[in-house]
Parts: C-alpha cells; sequence; structure tokens
C-alpha cells in the first residue's frame, strides 16, 4: 500500500517504521526536519517537511496515488484539517484521524472521519486494569462488546471449545497452548489444562460468564 503520514511524534514514527518494515510506500510529513530521527537509519520511506494540509505539498507527497492516509500530529485541529482536505479533495479510499479530545471524537465522526481516540482508548484500558483485570472492552468503542482472557482450569479441561460458546453472548476466538502455540480454534479443538483462551464477550453477559468460569 501507498500510506501518508502527517506528524512524526512517538506515534507517527512507530506507524511508520512498522508499515515500513512490513514492504508498503510509506511518506511521512512534519512541520519539523528534526522529528524524523525518531525513524532511524532503517526506515526506507520518504519523508517531506511542511504542513499535512497544504494541498500542493500532499500532491508531492502522492496523494493522488495514496492507498491511506493517516494525521497523528499531536494538534487536533491539524489532524481533522489534513483529513478533510485528504478525504474531500484528493478522495483517498482510507482517511484516519487522531484526536486527543475525547468530546470532539463524536463531532468528527459525523462528518465521515474515521477518527481514533487516543484519550479515551487508554482510559478505558487503565480502567479494564482496574476494574476488570480478565476483560478488555477497548477495542469496541461502543462498549457493548469486549474481549475476556481465560485460563483453563480442571473444570474445563478435555472439552471442546464448541461446549463453551454462548451464541450471541460468549465465543471462543483464539487459543493459547500452553504458551507455545497460538490458534484460531474450531469448535471441535480440544482444550487442556494450561491453556488459555481469548473470547469475545457480551458486556451484558459479564456475570454470567464469571459464574460459569468461576472467576
Amino acid at each position: 500500500m501507498y500510506i501518508i503520514i502527517v506528524g512524526c511524534g512517538r506515534v507517527g514514527a512507530e506507524l511508520a517504521k512498522i508499515l515500513s518494515s512490513e514492504g508498503h510506500n510509506v511518506v511521512v510529513i512534519d512541520k519539523n526536519p528534526q522529528s524524523f530521527s525518531r525513524l532511524g537509519a532503517g526506515f526506507n520511506g520518504v519523508t517531506l517537511v511542511g504542513n499535512g494540509f497544504d494541498p500542493e505539498l500532499l500532491k508531492s507527497a502522492g496523494i493522488e496515488k495514496a492507498d491511506a492516509f493517516c494525521a497523528v500530529t499531536n494538534g487536533d485541529n491539524t489532524n481533522i484539517m489534513s483529513s478533510q482536505v485528504a478525504k474531500k479533495m484528493f478522495n483517498v479510499p482510507k482517511v484516519i484521524a487522531r484526536v486527543y479530545d475525547p468530546q470532539r471524537a463524536d463531532i468528527y465522526k459525523t462528518l465521515g472521519l474515521d477518527v481514533i481516540s487516543g484519550t479515551i482508548l487508554v482510559a478505558a484500558m487503565v480502567r479494564d486494569r482496574i476494574i476488570e483485570s480478565r476483560f478488555s472492552s477497548y477495542l469496541i468503542e461502543t462498549g457493548e462488546l469486549g474481549v475476556m482472557e481465560i485460563d483453563i482450569s480442571d473444570k474445563f479441561k478435555g472439552k471442546a471449545v464448541g461446549e463453551l460458546n454462548i451464541a450471541g453472548e460468549f465465543i471462543v476466538t483464539t487459543v493459547v497452548k500452553k504458551k507455545t502455540q497460538i490458534i484460531i480454534p474450531e469448535a471441535k479443538t480440544i482444550l487442556e489444562k494450561g491453556d488459555k483462551i481469548m473470547a469475545v464477550v457480551k458486556t451484558a453477559s459479564l456475570s454470567k460468564v464469571r459464574k460459569i468460569f468461576d472467576l
């Protein structure tokens, strides 16, 4: 993919390095040329100095052939302006904007932008570690679903994954076999003591699931 990233702070630089290492064509834009030092010597993409909402700069960055555009600077206004230009003016298929102010996130979604609020995500992650150590609700923004980690005890060893699933409430999606192998299970996959399962859980069914697994 051809991807343009606006903002070479910690998030932007890390994202650029990951995508570049996976073989994608990456262009990074930032107002401060010193910020590109975060990319390291191994980065083989392109860096440009300037504003991510400057149409002429974006054209020189190759936005007309871009598959995705990510605005991850430390300013909400810059991210939204850049994303709007990419989406409305250049019709980039995937446009993602980082937003710090959670109150703005829903407003910007109405503009048709794919918005990620780091503030909401981190707050939800910390909340889950405090209140629900086995349950992570931050993966689904509505909070209606989450992911739960459960260690398989003697009570469930020898059972098939399909026996644990509860239609519409609890579905096992991953099995870690004794910390050595990670698999996407079939309904007939047999569980052993020491395995760990990860399951999508309906938040309203948490109490029910806890009782079943003695949590």
